[in-house]
């Protein structure tokens, strides 16, 4: 049995938040999978060459939401493992909490096929991952320093 080799990667993401009628919500993404169909996650992506991490979770927010976005302050990373291509990768993405400041979400690229706003309420039902579920969920703690 061949052993798998080792490597570790970074991405950077935000939770871009509004409210609408004073019900908080916040940006999901719906990404196609190769072996179970599709799953709603939030945005991220991964550093280009000299970007910081509040750059790289800018960028990556907004081409897969399609807003103009800036960041409020930093909330937390997740760490998972997968395996691809015979590599298994110790991922950390650090998200940091976000506002729509333009855009549109019908101009978001082609990693989403759907992206749209729901309310914090819905994301345990919503989301396809534990550790984004739990990471929403500290972003709503959070809020109300945020509110208008």
């Amino acid at each position: 049995m061949a052993r798998l080799t080792v490597a570790t990667a970074t991405s950077a993401g935000g939770i871009v938040i509004r409210f609408a009628d004073a019900i908080p919500q916040f940006v999901v993404g719906r990404r196609r999978r190769e072996r179970d169909g599709s799953s709603w996650t939030l945005p991220k992506g991964t550093p280009i060459a000299g970007e910081t991490l509040e750059e790289t979770a800018l960028r990556e927010v907004g081409e897969e939401t399609g807003l103009v976005v800036r960041i409020l302050s930093p909330l937390d990373a997740i760490n998972y493992t997968f395996v691809q291509r015979g590599t298994r990768i110790h991922k950390t993405v650090h998200y940091f909490l976000m506002e729509p400041i333009g855009g549109r979400l019908d101009d978001h690229d082609h990693e989403f096929e759907e992206v749209r706003w729901i309310s914090f309420e819905d994301a345990p039902a919503m989301l396809s991952f534990e550790t984004e579920r739990s990471l929403v969920d500290l972003a709503a703690r959070k809020l109300p320093e945020h509110q208008a």
